[in-house]
């Protein structure tokens, strides 16, 4: 659960025992001096409490006691003895009670440079809630200079956001600081106003709880995920906590009736080892049961045990000896040691029945690990100034570099994509990450999925607009090829610098992270507008007749894409800010309603009317649930212009409007015809037919099985004809599809495969 601390030591008179204390801090953070601590602990004593009351009642801590707090969170972390004092006097430099360059002449100017750079930090408040417009969402600054700093904030949110993390990127202790001070603010705003928990927990939940899972400080990560749960979804936090309250007292009995047993198992091979049970995090339940769509009961890693061991080889005997104890659930296991997860994160994960045919889930670990999993970067940090530590340097070097690489892709972007910067703190933070090598031997750690196009923008911004192939261990591959650990990658470029559009496709695959995405869509919103005009009028009208899309009405799809105008459809395309696809099931939603039961009338005006939200399921003239089925001879689909034939026995025959038999039905019964209605449509498989070309070679039927297979879609029917002299097949294919949008994305990736002259609907 989340951590509380402990009390501070007092005299008999009430106050700070600082004696005691500053004892206390120099154990835990292993100092070899106090004497500046100390001072600072004495300068701030020295301040009289200016505490703050609002209508709740909710009062602010003072300065003593914030950093009295942070200095303690520190030295957890057993920083030095400059980044305690800094935490010391932080408060109340930030309350303008103490000023820099007094702390410049009595303490030094590294202590004011780390104060100085966790006070611009506060800019990022501003910048993740740009909705609050004013410092109000952390007290970083003194009301006084509010409504200065507010506009001040306002026009340069960018640039403080660079300097904060070109802070960070100089001193980790930065934001190992402000990690520290938003621990405390988080902890601090349990009697404060609803609207003040919500805004620093979001902003909190946001940013530093993924800062501090980044730099892999496990402990910090999971108390402000914690309290940052507690206020956002009180509701959810309460009901997972009282459960977990009602089973404490039976798990704890299991718990250490296996512990013991564990500790028989372990000393009976001479392995000396510490076994504990681990606590489950409320919010790791609660994203577990929402991800997975459990249960709380069906949540098995609530009952977890960690064993920690000296060495690395008694690890992997732990494993061998708890697997032969008890029963191992496949695809369970995750080696953290061999494949250590990028922050740098290492331990064995198993899940075993244990007794009573419980589920455990069982934690190996070294006590050097451990305290990596618990420190993360300060555990390097620790060494940084020795020598002999390469190792330990190099991973420290590791996090810094990321801090690096959010400050190269922000600067790249400009103020424009200020919004996307959220997205990449969150989405790049995962822990399924690939390790490829470039052709000199440098390690490039990117995303799950990540392709050739992903490596060349992670490289450079230039080296991706001129990527024109690639090279996997010395083997051209396409550029959608999705990237395996241990691959080296050589980027193939040309002399000019232009993106294809294409590479913004999501059916093609051809990139993965938000990263090179952003890249590519800014460069073609610095193209001329004309040059986007024309282009995505071709995309379009490409598009359309590759799926047999005669009549679309585009000023509806324009209205039901929230665009202007038709011209802005067009450059929307181009520019890759609205996706085909997205397009396409903007085309059945507007399919238009039939009104006038005559046919000319039907084709005259059904593409001028925009169809209007109603139940699922086809609708003729307006009536839903009555028996209908589309044609064998033009397979309509969703989204195509319809009209419908009253047949006898078999309800209402749907055909597409430019078929050839509803013509002749037409001329001889003109009166059985009627409209019919897309726009509630469900997700059933309808029946369309597709040509395909190309050059037969072997294999080729397997491959487009097995794309068809893939996708999800169904084949009914498969004919294929080749020409022995030029070698060229034609392939007739009846598959089932949900709509439109599925058929694109079929007759993309399609179009893709090796030999595809071309694909098309019949």
């Amino acid at each position: 659960m989340v951590k509380v601390r402990d009390d501070l030591p007092t005299t008999a008179t009430g106050e700070l025992d600082q004696r005691t204390w500053l004892a206390k801090i120099k154990e835990t953070a292993k100092l070899e001096s106090s004497l500046y601590l100390q001072l600072a602990c004495e300068k701030v004593a020295s301040l009289k409490p200016k505490s703050r009351v609002n209508a709740t009642g909710w009062q602010s801590v003072n300065c003593l006691n914030a950093g009295l707090e942070m200095v303690q969170i520190l030295a957890d972390l057993r920083l030095d003895e400059q980044a305690l004092v800094a935490a010391m006097l932080y408060r109340a430099v930030r309350e303008e009670r103490i000023a820099l360059t007094t702390v410049e002449q009595e303490f030094g100017h590294t202590i004011v440079k780390l104060i100085d750079g966790v006070l611009r930090m506060a800019a990022i408040s501003a910048y993740v809630h740009p909705r609050f417009g004013d410092i109000g969402i952390n007290d970083d600054l003194d009301t006084k200079r509010g409504s200065e700093a507010v506009l001040g904030k306002r026009a340069n949110q960018v640039h403080n956001l660079r300097k904060m993390l070109v802070a960070m990127v100089d001193d980790v202790r930065v934001a190992l600081i402000k990690l520290a001070e938003r621990t405390c603010a988080i902890r601090a705003v349990k009697a404060a106003p609803t609207e003040k928990q919500e805004r620093v927990s979001k902003e909190i939940f946001d940013i530093y709880a993924p800062l501090a899972h980044r730099l892999g400080i496990g402990h910090l990560k999971w108390e402000l995920e914690d309290l940052s749960f507690r206020y956002l979804k009180p509701k959810e936090y309460k009901h997972i906590a009282k459960q977990l309250d009602e089973r404490r007292l039976d798990r704890q009995e299991y718990i250490n009736s296996l512990v013991e047993d564990l500790k028989t198992l372990l000393a009976r091979e001479s392995i000396d080892a510490d076994v504990v049970g681990r606590a489950k995090h409320i919010y790791s339940i609660w994203r577990k049961m929402h991800r997975k769509h459990l249960s709380f009961h069906q949540i098995y890693d609530i009952r977890a045990v960690r064993v920690l061991v000296p060495e690395l080889q008694d690890c992997y005997a732990t494993l061998g000896l708890v697997h032969s104890r008890w029963r191992h659930i496949p695809k369970e296991f995750d080696d953290y040691i061999a494949t250590p997860k990028e922050n740098g994160y290492r331990s064995l994960h198993t899940a075993v029945l244990g007794p009573g045919g419980r589920v455990i889930e069982v934690q190996i670990r070294t006590y050097a690990m451990h305290e990596e999993a618990e420190l993360g970067v300060c555990a390097h940090y620790l060494y940084k100034e020795g020598s002999g530590q390469s190792s330990s340097q190099a991973k420290y070097d590791d996090k810094i570099m990321w801090l690096r690489q959010v400050l190269d892709w922000h600067e790249s972007l400009g103020e424009a994509d200020a919004d996307n910067f959220l997205a990449y703190m969150s989405s790049e933070t995962i822990d399924d990450r690939v390790y490829v090598f470039t052709r000199d031997g440098h390690v490039v750690d990117l995303s799950c999925g990540a392709t050739p196009l992903d490596f060349a923008y992670h490289v450079h911004t230039e080296v991706g607009h001129r990527c024109r192939g690639a090279k996997i261990n010395g083997r051209i591959v396409p550029l959608s090829y999705q990237l395996h650990t241990g691959e080296q990658v050589e980027i193939l470029t040309g002399k000019e610098c232009s993106p294809s559009r294409d590479w913004l496709n999501p059916h093609l695959g051809y990139i993965a992270s938000t990263k090179a995405r952003a890249k590519i869509q800014q460069w073609f919103k610095m193209q001329d507008r004309d040059a986007h005009l024309k282009d995505g009028r071709t995309i379009l009208e490409r598009e359309l007749e590759r799926v047999s899309m005669r009549y679309v009405d585009l000023a509806s799809v324009t209205q039901e894409l929230n665009l202007k105008t038709i011209d802005d459809l067009y450059v929307a395309i181009a520019r890759g800010d609205v996706r085909l696809g997205r397009v396409l099931q903007a085309v059945q939603v507007t399919e238009p309603l039939a009104q006038n039961p005559t046919y000319s009338d039907l084709l005259t005006h059904q593409d001028s009317r925009r169809a209007i939200d109603r139940p699922q399921g086809l609708e003729v003239q307006g009536v839903s649930d009555l028996l209908s089925q589309t044609a064998g001879c033009c397979k309509p689909l969703p989204g195509d212009a319809v009209l419908g034939y009253i047949s006898v026995g078999r309800g209402v025959v749907v055909h597409k409007q430019e078929c050839t038999e509803l013509t002749r039905l037409q001329d001889k019964e003109p009166i059985r015809i009627i409209g019919v209605d897309w726009s509630g449509a469900d997700n059933q498989g309808y029946p369309v037919d597709l040509l395909i070309q190309a050059y037969d070679r072997k294999g080729l039927l397997k491959d487009i099985s097995l794309l068809f297979s893939d996708v999800g879609v169904n084949v009914i029917h498969f004919n294929t004809s080749t020409n022995s002299q030029t070698n060229f097949a034609n392939m007739r294919v009846t598959a089932e599809v949900d709509g439109l949008a599925q058929l694109g994305r079929v007759m993309t990736k399609l179009g893709q495969l090796p030999n595809i002259v071309n694909v098309r609907r019949c």
